[in-house]
């Protein structure tokens, strides 16, 4: 699972990273925290223009009487292309939503720790994602809404969870946004989990357990935050 996650670049700097032609949303804040129904960035093909847009984090499937169903954040690897919800985004409406990096939450002896994951390079991370456009029927209001495709966690990961998001890499941005493969198999062999070399992970301080939070210090590693913390205790 992924319920919390970190995006602090700008949306110029992603549109140069990730190789967009149009920038389609205004700025958001950087968070620090981001929590399901935020508002995140999403990149993806609309008529063989690859834009960057901002979506809502938990997918409404476009057939849902109304946006108070289940918030849908997390798309299983391994159902995606069979569960109603997820299955007709899967085949013609797939993204990338750009993050620093992530939380998780492994168990310690003295309870949960949130950790943070991100790329050992520091680009970006490009989780799979994808999305749905759903009107509401009362106001007609369009929301656009996103979904993480999870899968199992890799070897250095699973003693903390047993999922962990789909982290495309470059090579694979353009299979997986290209609209015209309408295919769930085509796409399938993507949706496994990123090498553990690629990735650093650290634990940090439980502040991030609350979403009204929205600190850089939340991704500080903990050694830098122990004197803190133990006021706290």
């Amino acid at each position: 699972m992924c319920g919390r996650y970190v995006i602090n670049a700008e949306p110029d700097d992603l549109a140069g990273y990730f190789g967009v032609d149009h920038v389609m949303t205004e700025r958001l804040e950087p968070s620090y925290n981001v929590a399901p129904t935020d508002p995140v960035y999403a990149v993806a093909e609309h008529r063989g223009s690859r834009q960057l847009g901002s979506f809502r984090w938990g997918l409404i499937p476009h057939w849902s009487a109304d946006r108070k169903g289940p918030l849908n954040i997390n798309a299983r690897a391994e159902t995606v292309a069979t569960k109603p919800a997820f299955r007709n985004s899967v085949r013609r409406k797939r993204c990338l939503l750009p993050a620093t990096g992530f939380f998780e939450w492994g168990h310690t002896g003295v309870g949960k720790r949130p950790y943070f994951v991100r790329m050992a390079d520091d680009s970006p991370m490009a989780f799979a994602g994808i999305w749905a456009a759903w009107r509401d029927p009362e106001t007609g209001e369009w929301i656009w809404s996103a979904a993480i495709i999870t899968t199992a966690a890799s070897e250095g990961l699973s003693p903390i969870h047993t999922r962990m998001p789909v982290i495309l890499e470059p090579d694979h941005w353009d299979l997986w946004l290209d609209r015209d493969i309408r295919s769930a198999g085509a796409v399938e062999p993507l949706l496994g989990p990123l090498a553990d070399s690629k990735l650093t992970w650290y634990p940090v301080s439980r502040q991030v357990n609350s979403v009204r939070n929205n600190l850089p210090t939340n991704i500080s590693p903990l050694s830098r935050l122990e004197s803190i913390e133990s006021l706290d205790a």
